[in-house]
Formats: C-alpha cells, structure tokens, sequence
C-alpha cells in the first residue's frame, strides 16, 4: 500500500498494510454499531422505565385502599399515604400520587402536599379517563410520569393515580448501558486489533516473509524461466489437475494432437500413459523415461512436489525425442570420429618414428622398403573400404577403426560381398556409427584376454536391406547374461557402464532394424543386425 503526501511515497510493509486494514475495519464497525446499538438501548431503558411506571399506576390505581380514599365523604388519607409510600418503596420509583377528580393530591411523598393541586399540567388527559406517558416538571423536577384513572365499584371515574421516575434515573439507566456497549467496543477493538497483527504474521509466515513487490518479481522470473525452457513442462495439483503448462509443452502437445485449454483437465483423460499418477502416489521421482503421447516420441522426466514431506503436486518435463537423437548423434559420431584420428594420428607419428630412426642410422633401403610396405599396405586397406563402402562418413570410421584395432594389437578384418552404397537418408548413418562403434569397441575390449585377438566385420547389402555381422574370438557371453546385456545401465565392467548396447537398440528400434546374439563361452561372440537401408538415387 503507498501513501502519498507531496512527492514523497510512502511504502508499508505487508503486515503493517493487513493491521491498519483490519483495525480501520473493526473500528468503522464498532463505530457504527454503537451509535445504533446505543440509540436503540436508550430507547429500550425509556420504554422499559415507562412500562414500568405504568405497571405500578395500573395496579395502585384498583388497590381497595385506593378506591376507598376516594369515595364521597371518605376521609382515609393517612392509610393511603402509609399503602403509596410502602409500594413506592418496593417499586423503586421516585412518587406515587393519588388525586381525585379535582386534581387534589391524596396522597404525594412529601405529606405537606397533601390536599393540594397537583402540579404539571399534564394530568387533564387521566382525569378524562385515559392511561398514558408524560414527561414534565412537577415539585419534585422533571420526571417521566406514568398515569391511570381510578374507577369505583359502578365503573365510574373517581380519580387518578401518576407513578413518577424521575428523568435523571432515567438518564443514568441509559449512561450505565452506554458504558457496558464502550466496555464492549474497546474490548472488541483491542481484539481486532490482536487479531489483525496475528492474521498478518501468519500471512507473512505463509509467503515466506516476502512482501507483495517481492512476490510479484518471483512471480514474473517464474514466469519468464517457464516459458523460456526448450522443455515442455506440465504441472499438476494433488489430484492430477493440470495448474500450468508452458509455451513449449504446448508446442509439443499440439504436434501431437492434443489442443485446447488444459487448465483444470485431469491429465490422465488425454495422457494416462504420462505417469503423474504413479509419481503422487509413490512420491518417487522417474527420470529418462521414452514415451509415446499420440505417436509423439519423447523423453520424460518426472518429479514429485514435496511441501513438508507431503505430495502437494507433481512436474513432467519432456523433450522431443527426435531432437534428443539429433544431439546425441552429433555427441557420439564426433566422439567416434576423434577416437578413429587419434588412432591413425598415433599410428602414423611410430611408424614415423620408425621412419626417423632408420634415417639416423643411414639404412636407406630399409626406409625405402618399409615405406613401400606401408603404403602398399595403406593403400591395400584404403582401396578395400574405398571399393566396397560408398559413404564417404561410414568409410572414414571404419578406417579409424582399423587403426584403433592395430593400436590394440588386434586383427581387424573387413570382409564382405558386392558394394554398400550410399545411404539417401544422412540419419541412418549416424546410427550406421553407432551402431558399429558400439559393437567393434565391445569386440576389442572381449578379446583383450585372448591368446588369438581377432575381429571380423561383415557387410551385406542386397533389395534395400543391409545385413552385418561382427565376430570376436573372446571368451563369449553366459547365457543366462545374454538376454540382459542389452538393458539400460547392465555391465559386468562396474558401476556407470552399460549404455552401449542399450543405445544400440535404441538405434535400431529407430531404424526398424533388430539384432541377434550368438555366443558360446570360450568360442567368441557373433552379432548380427539386419536393418532397412534406402540406397541413394
């Protein structure tokens, strides 16, 4: 809240804001209340005082004692002073006055009144036979009379009876329940008050202690970050209610069909297959999880919202998988592709050194023949990649491999029938590299062991398929291992392995291809993937 006063403004804090709201509230309340309440009770003490005093005239004026006084030729004044006075002491009233029809007083408290008129002049009314409520000034002072006519036995009118209460009874009356309703407005305002400065606290508390100005920059850096991620991101309520969903999560769940606004929709009505449900009832996070949402590939991950270790909610953030391929493609292929020069690049700088230590000793015809054999050699493997294998890409890796492969002193053969042309689609040879890095690097690292360290490679291309083969003479696999190697995070190398032959199915559920196994121990290893492979034009 910002108060101004000339230029200078003037910000309250939030809980500084809700007291002075509160307060200004309870108090304008009150305010209100009393002047309402109080009117209505100093009538209610009026009226109250007044049935009062009527009562008492009511029934002083059919008392026996009252009647007979004033009979023709009765003379009982003194009984009836002695019977007004003993009522108007249980009563509680200020006079009782008897009077005939003369006005003459019969009886009054102040006994040398007695036989005299009474005074006020508003006693004309009672003595024409009506009961009513008077306020005037007699010898007494002003007070608030209530009058009834006498009648005797035949019901005619023999005189009159006034109760008086004097007006400043009255006016105490209404004072003192003035004073219970002021008792009540400052009980009721120091309580406003108390409970507005609780209230704040408590809003404070929940908000973290952040002021209003502080929440709204949050807010706004919330906002910003969530539409700004390349991740789609949908949050949900305890419920599975849809609270937010960000630009790029509706990007991505138009291009698969689902449209519309889905705020407050259930998000296993359109995507059971998410999994939030599982996530708030488990309270455990999943995360890498490949999707499909209407023939939508992605990836998943999903994420309770914990607020004092109790599910208040949940987030999925999910990613194209496609998009996903493409990075990691270009993350493998370079790795592979700066494994195979450094192969050669190693390779190349001994046979170098061969080369210069020859030199120095002056034998120059073991240089020339040595560099004879290497390129005859060079040249030899060279031609036979160059010759069979079409795509320049896939031919440059497996001559990285090659290299990778003597470096390791290991027999390396590539072996096959007729030519691999080149791919019309760049894609598949990226998982043509990951595929085959994965398995010639499985194959080397098995035959590390082995008296005879040999790997072959098989191409064979014919009506649009394209078949390989990859032989090691390691130990081979258990069988009760062979139908596990090829999950996520399975190795019998240690802990952070074992993603290669699961990428490598990826791979070829990407390509619509499929691999088999065939090992027996001690005999080696055979795999052998048969994948679609649309030559190019």
């Amino acid at each position: 809240m910002k108060k101004l006063t000339g230029r200078k403004v003037i910000n309250y804090s939030l809980q500084t804001t809700i007291t002075l709201l509160v307060c200004t509230v309870v108090i304008i309340s009150l305010v209100i209340t009393e002047a309402m309440v109080i009117k209505r009770v100093a009538e209610d003490t009026k009226n109250l005082k007044a049935e009062k005093a009527a009562d008492i005239a009511r029934i002083v004026s059919r008392s026996s004692q009252v009647i007979e006084s004033l009979q023709p030729n009765k003379s009982s004044e003194t009984d009836v002073q002695a019977y007004t006075r003993e009522v108007q002491a249980a009563a509680g009233v200020e006079f009782i006055v008897v009077m005939d029809m003369k006005g003459i007083r019969k009886s009054h408290p102040h006994s040398e009144l007695i036989g005299k008129r009474f005074r006020g002049g508003d006693e004309g009314t009672v003595l024409r036979g009506r009961e009513y409520i008077s306020v005037a000034k007699g010898t007494l002072g002003t007070s608030l009379r209530a009058f009834a006519p006498v009648y005797d036995d035949h019901h005619r009118q023999i005189g009159a009876v006034a109760v008086g209460i004097m007006l400043e009874e009255v006016n105490d009356a209404v004072s003192k329940g003035r004073q219970v309703i002021y008792a009540g407005m400052i009980f009721g305002v120091a309580a406003g008050i108390l409970g507005a400065v609780l209230l704040a606290r408590k809003i404070k508390s929940i908000l973290f202690g952040l002021e209003p100005e502080e929440i709204a920059g949050l807010l706004e850096e919330r906002i910003a970050m969530l539409q700004s991620a390349k991740e789609g991101i949908i949050a949900v309520d305890a419920e599975g209610r849809i609270k937010l969903v960000n630009k790029e999560g509706n990007r991505l769940l138009q291009s698969a069909g689902i449209s519309g606004d889905l705020i407050g929709r259930k998000i296993d009505t359109f995507m059971p297959d998410l999994g939030l449900s599982n996530i708030l009832n488990s309270g455990r996070p999943k995360h890498d999880l490949e999707q499909n949402v209407n023939g939508l590939a992605i990836v998943t991950n999903l994420v309770p919202i914990l607020v004092k270790e109790q599910v208040v909610g949940a987030i999925a953030t999910f990613r194209d998988r496609t998009e996903l391929k493409e990075l990691a493609e270009q993350l493998t292929g370079v790795k592979l592709y700066a494994d195979a020069l450094r192969s050669q690049s190693h390779e190349f700088m001994n046979k170098l050194h061969v080369i210069s230590g020859l030199i120095s000793m002056q034998n120059y015809q073991s240089v020339s023949s040595y560099i004879s054999k290497m390129v005859e050699h060079h040249q030899t493997e060279s031609g036979f990649i160059a010759q069979r294998i079409k795509d320049p890409v896939l031919a440059g890796f497996l001559l990285g491999k090659l290299s990778y492969a003597r470096e390791n002193k290991v027999e390396f053969v590539v072996d096959g029938d007729g030519e691999i042309p080149e791919s019309r689609d760049p894609s598949v040879i990226h998982e043509l590299v990951v595929i085959l890095g994965n398995l010639i690097n499985n194959a080397i690292a098995a035959v590390e062991k082995s008296k005879t360290k040999r790997i072959m490679i098989r191409f064979d291309y014919f009506n649009q398929h394209l078949s390989l083969e990859v032989h090691d003479t390691g130990e081979g696999i258990p069988k009760e291992l062979q139908q596990q190697i090829f999950k996520k995070g399975f190795s019998t190398k240690g802990a952070d392995r074992g993603l290669g032959l699961f990428h490598l199915t990826q791979s070829l559920n990407r390509l619509n291809g499929h691999a088999e196994l065939f090992s027996k121990e001690g005999e080696g290893t055979i795999f052998i993937v048969d994948l679609p492979y649309h030559a190019k034009e």
